[in-house]
């Protein structure tokens, strides 16, 4: 992109916020003396005017490659401007007052794209922490990029920790059969640490395959139920018969002895 003196005019005067603006003490390039300016602070571009109604600025100071630093000088609170470079220019100023001088240097020391992409870079590092979790956590248990989303916190937390069950419970001989869910049979998986899922959550433990019966078991059971129904029989008759024995005897004894 080209700039001009009418375009950085314009943008220097427009309305877009300022990151700091005001009053400095700018020395000369070749008198010592210093000049009171009107500066403001955009972005990477440091304009200053001979006052601040001044429609047009005086200059710019393009903060790329520079350090910012304090400097001794006859001034009070003066601090520096330094370019790299032999030729290149370093531009002194001072502030009215200590917090005055704090607040430039640091804004000023914040201006270049420099320090903005190592910004960037350090944020970006932040979030690829909390997408992918701590390195010392579970042992290489991650979240695939992209699927992170934030912890729920309270009730949601406790409830997400629960094992799902099925709709339906099914039922074998009329008892519901927990492990009779799909997947149940299925030997755990594996893949990932042991004791969490693939958002660090702790894992139920897998609930064990049921016990299937052997074909001698089967033909046992199939004989017992074929003999229960004459089994039952008899056992009813039985103490049918001793029930009306004991009720033949208390009512003889609610009677009394015969005259």
């Amino acid at each position: 992109m080209k700039l001009n003196e009418r375009s950085l005019a314009f943008y220097a005067t427009c309305d877009s916020p300022a990151d700091n603006a005001g009053f400095l003490y700018k020395r000369g390039e070749r008198h010592t003396a210093y000049h009171r300016r009107w500066f403001v602070l955009k972005g990477n571009m440091l304009f200053y005017f001979e006052e601040r109604e001044s429609r047009e600025p005086v200059g710019v100071i393009v903060l790329e490659g520079c350090t910012v630093e304090l400097c001794d000088s006859a001034e009070e609170f003066t601090f520096a401007i330094r370019f790299g470079g032999t030729k290149s220019r370093t531009y002194v100023l001072a502030a009215e007052s200590q917090a005055a001088m704090e607040s430039w240097v640091k804004s000023l020391s914040r201006a270049s794209f420099d320090y903005m992409r190592l910004v960037v870079r350090e944020l970006e590092k932040q979030l690829e922490e909390m997408r992918w979790g701590p390195a010392s956590g579970c042992g290489g248990c991650r979240q695939l990029p992209g699927s992170w989303k934030p912890k729920p916190s309270g009730p949601e937390q406790s409830l997400e920790k629960l094992p799902a069950l099925p709709a339906l419970l099914p039922k074998e001989n009329g008892c519901a059969v927990w492990n009779n869910a799909p997947g149940a049979d299925r030997l755990p998986d594996t893949s990932s640490c042991g004791g969490c899922d693939s958002e660090g959550n702790p894992r139920p433990p897998p609930l064990p395959p049921r016990r299937r019966a052997s074909s001698s078991e089967a033909g046992s059971a199939g004989a017992a139920t074929a003999e229960s129904p004459s089994t039952f029989c008899r056992l009813h008759e039985q103490y049918g018969q001793e029930v009306a024995r004991l009720r033949q005897d208390w009512l003889e004894r609610q009677r009394g002895p015969r005259p």
